[in-house]
Formats: C-alpha cells, sequence, structure tokens
C-alpha cells in the first residue's frame, strides 16, 4: 500500500512564534541601547555649543577688554537642536554675568569682567552642564542641583 504524504509549505504556528519570540529579544536589548546613545548624543551636542559659545567670549574679551555686551544671537536661551520648538527641545543654554548670575551679559549694570554658561536639559535622565570663566566644567543628572555657581550633589567634571 503506498500513501501519499502531502507537505504544506507554510510556516507551522510554532515556528512563527519563536522568530517573534526572537525578534522580542532583539527589541528588548535594542531599544535601550538606542535610547542611551540618543541622550549621550543630545549631550556631547550640547558640550560642543558651550564650546563654541565660550570660544566666542575669549573673542569678545580679546577685542573689548570685557564680556559685556556678548550677545549670543537674537534668541536667547540658545535651544538645541537649533530651531526647536515645544518638546522638541533638548537643551536650553543661558549665558549670564558671572558676578551677577541674574543679569544676561548684554544688561547695561553688568561689570562683564566673568561669565557662566548653563545648558539645561529637558529630559531628566540627561545631564545639566555648567561652565565659568574661572575653569569650573561640571555636569549633574540633577537639574535642581546645578546652580550659576556649582553642580551641587551628585556633580562630576566634563
Amino acid at each position: 500500500m503506498k500513501r501519499n504524504f502531502t507537505y504544506s509549505l507554510g510556516f507551522t504556528l510554532i515556528e512563527l512564534m519563536v522568530v517573534v519570540v526572537i525578534v522580542a529579544i532583539f527589541a528588548a536589548v535594542a531599544i535601550p541601547s538606542y535610547q542611551a546613545y540618543v541622550l549621550r548624543a543630545d549631550a556631547s551636542r550640547a558640550q560642543q555649543q558651550i564650546q563654541q559659545i565660550a570660544v566666542q567670549l575669549t573673542r569678545q574679551k580679546s577685542r573689548n577688554f570685557n564680556y559685556k555686551g556678548f550677545s549670543v544671537g537674537a534668541t536667547s536661551p540658545i535651544v538645541l537642536p537649533i530651531g526647536a520648538t515645544g518638546s522638541a527641545i533638548k537643551y536650553q543654554i543661558m549665558v549670564r554675568d558671572g558676578d551677577d548670575t541674574t543679569k544676561s551679559l548684554t544688561d547695561p549694570t553688568v561689570l562683564g569682567q566673568n561669565w557662566v554658561i548653563r545648558a539645561e536639559a529637558s529630559d531628566p535622565n540627561n545631564f545639566t552642564f555648567l561652565f565659568n570663566s574661572s575653569g569650573l566644567r561640571c555636569k549633574n543628572k540633577a537639574t535642581s542641583n546645578v546652580t550659576y555657581t556649582t553642580c551641587g550633589t551628585g556633580g562630576e567634571l566634563w
């Protein structure tokens, strides 16, 4: 007696479930890694912008013998990415007088002998940066700990 076996040309439910489980494992590993990469990239962009502003401040002082009147442009604070609005803003960068941090360097009453730059992250999982003319460079994940004079508890140098 001869039997004819017919084989289906599709996948079984078990095979499909195995593939779904494998894809889920890859996603569970890849998504957090990607999110950490995005945070590091945003923080790096903020550090780069801070350093560019510091170079511009140095030029200002070499021309005018003080920082008085320094402006970062039409928009203050600077937002990153440039031109972002609303929830797309990753960082807000403020430049202030180092002696009276309540005033910007464009205020006519400032001395303009020192400056301080603070880049505040909109994401609570990312760093807020502080950089001043005395050479202090620090960062802290707790935004509330970063004032215009110190990084507070949990701060670290960058």
